[in-house]
């Protein structure tokens, strides 16, 4: 909450409605003058860090609610859905764009949630896949009760750095009369994992590699024992498809399986210990990079919080197969399309190898303030060699990346930072010798006695 310039009005004004209080009785209990709470509300001064501690300390409150231009991907997000042609008669620029923001954020969350919904393209499995999303980042991808349960359940299972297979197994074998075989790949060509009731048998393909295998058997574990708990969660959501539900119940269990294989406190404290060192961090749970990464954007236990990660899956076309924000502000993590500036495109090339780069999103012309700490390494698609590859990256904001292991050495100046964009499309960035496609909404500019560097020139709104 370090942004001098946070404008959150209609947020502050709707918890001091629905704690029923004056503004002056409001103003008391945050130690300020009526006055002053007035023009925050008004959203003609800023919340400064002292009133956002205020906050938290009178109301229990979450301070990241303020950020409430987040729920459509702030005003770069708004950018790109009045982008769209059908607007393009309105002539709205970012000034306007931003006041609507800022004033009436709840209308633009409203909107874009409708454009969504019904955007350009969508069919009913994107449609599916959307809203799973949309739920998984309504809830922060925290889901306090499944965490809770899952570190039970390795207290009592008694994981640690032993091996987590054979725990995994005996589990399986004394709870479920379920032994676990491993088939070759002719027998399960076209599966990982198959429950067979018959022989009461759990079977793993012998493709998967350790961290796969733990993980696949953890899996079931949360399918056979923990069904009640997270059908609950899947029900609470309102979808309009069960396809969307079925997308959405699937991440909730990989998510309770994730949390038993890196339990909270234990992992927490792992990652604070090592300063998210995540080779190391790899080893000592015995998961995958892809696994750490998942479980990395998912630390948001009140009073127990960790680092706010982002996490994303890139294939080769630089398309998005998976995008977790969780408590990160990095929403050009959940455009559909990668910027080929920044190097998870070179993460291809590395045989596994960590890379990391300090990126920051660019727009206009004008650099934003800040930045991310990126780190990202190819994995296989399903664990299994030879399968289908992607690049899993994590990142985090420069301002909270100082200490972590992976920044050592490596400058996070401001100035340092390689320019990225959400994707060419989207991005309304000047003179970028990469760009594949002109924005859209912006009018091309030709000159007939001049050639340019860039493909696409454009003028200013």
């Amino acid at each position: 909450m370090a942004d001098a310039a946070l404008m959150a009005g209609p947020a502050i004004r709707r918890l001091r409605k629905r704690e029923n209080l004056t503004q002056a009785a409001m103003a008391t209990r945050l130690a300020i003058s009526p006055s002053y709470l007035n023009l925050i509300e008004r959203n003609q001064r800023p919340v400064s860090a002292r009133v956002v501690m205020a906050l938290v300390e009178k109301f229990d409150f979450d301070p990241r609610s303020l950020r409430e231009d987040e729920a459509v991907g702030g005003l770069d997000g708004l950018m790109r859905r009045l982008a769209d042609e059908r607007f393009s008669d309105l002539d709205i620029d970012r000034d306007e764009a931003e006041e609507f923001l800022s004033t009436a954020p709840q209308v633009a969350a409203a909107f874009a949630r409708l454009y969504d919904k019904a955007g350009p393209g969508a069919d009913i499995h994107d449609d599916a896949l959307a809203a799973s999303r949309r739920e998984i980042e309504r809830w922060r991808n925290h889901f306090a009760d499944l965490d809770h349960s899952a570190e039970g359940l390795a207290d009592e299972m008694r994981l640690s750095r032993g091996d987590i297979g054979l725990a995994l197994t005996e589990r399986l074998r004394e709870r479920h009369q379920l032994s676990v075989r491993i088939l070759p790949r002719d027998v399960l060509p076209e599966s990982l994992s198959r429950l067979d009731l018959h022989a009461r048998q759990i079977q793993l393909s012998e493709m998967l590699g350790p961290a796969s295998r733990n993980f696949q058997l953890a899996l079931k574990v949360a399918q056979l024992e923990k069904r009640d708990e997270i059908e609950a969660v899947a029900q609470g959501a309102e979808f309009e498809d069960e396809a969307a539900r079925a997308l959405f119940r699937r991440h909730l269990e990989g998510y309770f399986a994730a949390a038993l294989l890196m339990p909270y406190g234990r992992f927490l404290r792992a990652c604070e210990a090592t300063g998210y060192d995540l080779p190391v961090l790899e080893r000592r749970f015995s998961v995958s990079f892809e696994q750490l990464a998942h479980r990395l954007t998912t630390l948001q236990r009140v009073g127990q919080r960790g680092l706010p990660f982002f996490m994303v899956r890139i294939d080769r076309a630089g398309q998005f197969s998976k995008s977790f924000i969780g408590a990160s502000t990095a929403h050009f993590a959940s455009a559909d399309v990668s910027c080929p500036l920044w190097d998870a495109h070179r993460a291809f090339e590395t045989g596994g190898e960590l890379v990391t780069q300090f990126v920051a999103l660019e727009q206009a012309g004008e650099g934003q303030a800040g930045g991310w700490l990126t780190m990202m390494r190819s994995v296989e698609g399903s664990g299994a060699p030879g399968e289908a590859r992607f690049v899993v990256a994590v990142g985090i904001e420069a301002v909270l990346a100082a200490d972590l292991a992976q920044a050592r050495g490596l400058s996070l100046n401001p100035a340092d930072a390689q320019p990225i964009g959400p994707g060419c499309a989207a991005c309304q960035r000047q003179n970028c010798r990469q760009r594949s496609l002109p924005p859209r909404g912006r009018k091309l500019q030709f000159d007939r006695m001049r050639r340019g560097n860039t493909p696409f020139e454009f003028g200013e709104r």
